[in-house]
């Protein structure tokens, strides 16, 4: 039997029990033939935390359907799969996801003609490209039901598109359903005027038990390997397959975690600093290389790149804007592919100082890297807990640095002086 669109959903009783509800609210609003109503949808959305009960006919009195949602959580904690995983049963015949029918089927593989997606590959999602989205989203459903916005890292939203999405979300089309992901409703991750027009549904970071479960039942992996896997990814489902399945990202990991024990002067820091950003530097360029090469060839053959005669080698002359706009944005998505990269670094070397301070605290708490424990516990005899929670608090500063535009070299160095020192 297919397992419904949110089996993948890990660890999010509540969250998912919210999404069937509302799929459910949403299915009773086209059976009552008021989809076409705007304020219905609207009225639905508010009357839960109203209290009233101007629900459509046969709607859940409870479920709480609304035209625009925001998932939060932490990285790892499945804000894109829940928003795909409700987008598929919006789409779904029965309005429940069952995972079988054609509309879970087409949004899970990505090809449902009423269902837009926006990963943003570079550092930002410009207003050109919301604005585009906003007016295609606009359109009658071509399926019946919905058409579905999904916006993965609504946090890179530049001012300007966050304004063209908000008058879209103030002004919604009848049958458009807007799904935003992004780590926190903060102001710096999503702006106030979007957030108070929005349900929001928040995701916590997945115990690693239910992380190793389902990389067990799904993926086929070992349960030791998974266990081992669930626990240093810290929740991440994805890196947490990773590892368990790429031999190049556990050896990454190990790299990163050799750091603490290399430090033992001013030189070998900065030494740190190279290795650490040049492996970055190397993952996200392996990670892009293909796409870049895909996309140059295919906007080059649609220019007429390989043709014959003067009208082919005219079409090539007036195509270097085109190419050099490619090249623009290719290279936005190798930095964000690179930090990226570096940020998984970042995240596996919190966890060994985290673990050098539950051991100098002594708390009752399993260690994150099992294969690290006994390096973490010398640290821990070393440094002290004082010592371990500023080598933390330096890692973590980092993360934000680079997540303030700081360049990662400048960022790394400083946090491996201050390791060093302590």
């Amino acid at each position: 039997m297919t397992p419904d669109v949110f089996a993948d959903l890990v660890g999010q009783d509540e969250a998912v029990d919210t999404l069937r509800r509302a799929a459910a609210a949403a299915a009773a609003v086209l059976r009552a033939g008021a989809a076409d109503r705007t304020p219905a949808l609207i009225a639905a959305g508010t009357a839960e935390a109203s209290g009233g009960d101007s629900m459509p006919p046969g709607a859940d009195p409870g479920a709480g359907m609304t035209h625009a949602w925001i998932f939060t959580g932490p990285p790892g904690s499945g804000r894109s799969v829940a928003a795909r995983a409700f987008a598929a049963a919006l789409q779904c015949v029965h309005g429940t996801g069952c995972g079988e029918c054609p509309g879970c089927h087409t949004t899970r593989a990505g090809t449902h003609a009423d269902v837009r997606l926006v990963v943003p590959e570079g550092l930002s999602i410009g207003v050109g490209e919301m604005r585009a989205l906003v007016l295609r989203a606009a359109s009658t459903p071509s399926g019946g039901r919905w058409q579905v916005v999904v916006i993965e890292d609504a946090d890179r939203l530049t001012e300007a598109a966050g304004n063209a999405l908000l008058k879209a979300i103030e002004e919604p089309p009848p049958r458009t359903v807007f799904l935003l992901c992004a780590p926190s409703t903060h102001p710096d991750d999503v702006s106030v005027t979007i957030r108070s027009r929005c349900r929001v549904v928040p995701l916590r970071q997945p115990p690693a038990a239910a992380v190793a479960e389902v990389l067990v039942r799904r993926d086929g992996i070992a349960p030791d390997v998974a266990q081992w896997a669930a626990a240093a990814a810290q929740g991440h489902v994805g890196r947490a397959r990773r590892l368990a399945r790429d031999p190049e990202a556990r050896n990454r990991r190990e790299a990163v975690l050799a750091v603490p024990r290399r430090l033992s002067g001013v030189g070998a820091a900065f030494d740190a600093a190279s290795a650490l950003i040049e492996a970055a530097e190397a993952e996200a360029e392996a990670s892009v290389a293909e796409a870049d090469t895909t996309e140059r060839a295919a906007l080059e053959t649609a220019l007429g790149a390989g043709g014959t005669g003067r009208g082919a080698a005219g079409a090539m002359r007036g195509a270097a804007g085109q190419l050099k706009e490619l090249e623009k944005r290719q290279k936005s998505r190798a930095t964000r592919a690179q930090r990226d990269a570096l940020d998984r670094a970042l995240v596996d070397l919190a966890g060994f100082y985290r673990d050098a301070l539950t051991m100098a605290l002594r708390a009752p708490v399993a260690p994150v890297h099992t294969d690290t424990a006994a390096l973490a516990g010398a640290g821990a005899q070393k440094w002290d807990a004082e010592g371990a929670l500023r080598r933390l608090e330096a890692v973590l500063a980092c993360r934000v640095a680079i997540e303030a535009n700081v360049k990662p070299r400048i960022a790394v160095e400083a946090m491996m002086l201050a390791l060093w020192k302590g």
